[in-house]
């Protein structure tokens, strides 16, 4: 029960932000929103405000903007939405994956800025010592600042890191500082779990509510999960799909591991969820930026009822792979018997 909880407002929260990017820019556009639904399926939940129908339905692995215009019967009315200039109805179509990303990006800062902080490496100054560590067994201390390594003066952490993981399992002379008074001690370091580097169990001070060093850390998060994903779409790296059966197994299980991991893997399905729909498949908002394309290319629009033909067709092969994929999930958590 828990992990379908997670999973319903995990995926509401995507699907919200998605289409609430859709339907502020269309209203901005002056184009005429028809409906607004998060989810799909039979109503469970519906209102109505200034023409607009707003709905919540029962299946929560979706959702939809519906506006005026997008059908072809539509096309010739006044604020539809292709009535539009190209570059509002491109807007209009980007906005749910720029807002997609625009949210990971929120995540992650606000987990650095309030929850987990962002460490300070403008100073030497120890903020925890692990226990059963090398550091612990000698004596170190939280607050205790580091003055030099190996007779090598230091002030920044990063210093400090760079001179203990190049020695691993090696006798390590330091000069503490504390409380004004300095210590020379003597240390043994470790070797770093999968790994080369040395590490005698010390980490720097943890700082919360640093705005700036929490947004570039919130930058820089995006940045490696935004290459990590392009690798993937570019085949420079192994693809390994997963359909909303899948995803909500991770969700559950990322889920027991604590409020932050959930939070992280919230902000990378996001991430996802934005690239992928850009992509020029046929139904998504990639494919329908593809076609704007070739209409701006072209000097006029393609007739309605064949881009709704291509667009029937994409989304039937979509729903066909997710059908695939899904049926792959079932077999890889064991729901079903298979080999």
């Amino acid at each position: 029960m828990q992990t379908i909880i997670t999973s319903i407002l995990v995926f509401g929260l995507l699907i919200l932000v998605h289409e609430l990017g859709h339907y502020f820019v269309a209203r901005l556009a002056g184009i005429k929103v028809l409906e607004l639904a998060i989810g799909f399926g039979p109503k469970l939940y519906s209102w109505r405000k200034n023409e607009t129908d707003y709905s919540v339905r029962v299946f929560p692995l979706g959702g939809f903007c519906r506006m005026l215009g997008e059908n072809p019967e539509e096309a010739s009315e006044v604020d539809s939405f292709s009535q539009k200039p190209i570059l509002s109805r491109a807007a209009v179509l980007f906005a749910g994956a720029a807002m997609n990303l625009f949210l990971a990006i929120t995540v992650f800062f606000i987990v650095f800025f309030f929850i987990i902080g962002i460490p300070d490496t403008d100073s030497a100054r120890i903020g925890y010592v692990i226990e059963g560590s090398p550091a612990e067994a000698i004596g170190i201390q939280t607050g205790d600042t580091i003055a030099a390594i190996d007779g090598v003066s230091v002030d920044k952490w990063e210093e400090v890191l760079t001179i203990i993981s190049a020695k691993p399992n090696t006798n390590i002379m330091l000069i503490i500082e504390r409380e004004g008074i300095f210590k020379e001690l003597s240390v043994v370091s470790e070797t770093a779990p999968d790994s080369t580097r040395g590490m005698i169990g010390i980490g720097p001070v943890i700082q919360k509510y640093k705005l700036l060093p929490s947004l570039q850390a919130s930058l820089q998060r995006f940045g490696v999960v935004i290459a990590s994903v392009s690798q993937v779409v570019t085949g420079q790296a192994p693809l390994d799909i997963a359909g909303p059966v899948g995803i909500i197994f991770v969700i559950g299980e990322v889920a027991q591991t604590g409020f932050v991991n959930l939070m992280m893997l919230t902000a990378l399905i996001s991430i996802s969820l934005g690239i992928v729909n850009l992509l020029p498949i046929p139904a998504l908002d990639g494919g329908r930026l593809f076609l704007l394309l070739v209409e701006a290319l072209r000097g006029r629009r393609i007739d309605p009822e064949k881009e709704g033909i291509i667009h029937f067709i994409g989304f039937a092969l979509l729903i066909l792979s997710i059908l695939y994929v899904t049926y792959q999930d079932l077999l890889r958590w064991d729901i079903i018997p298979g080999n």
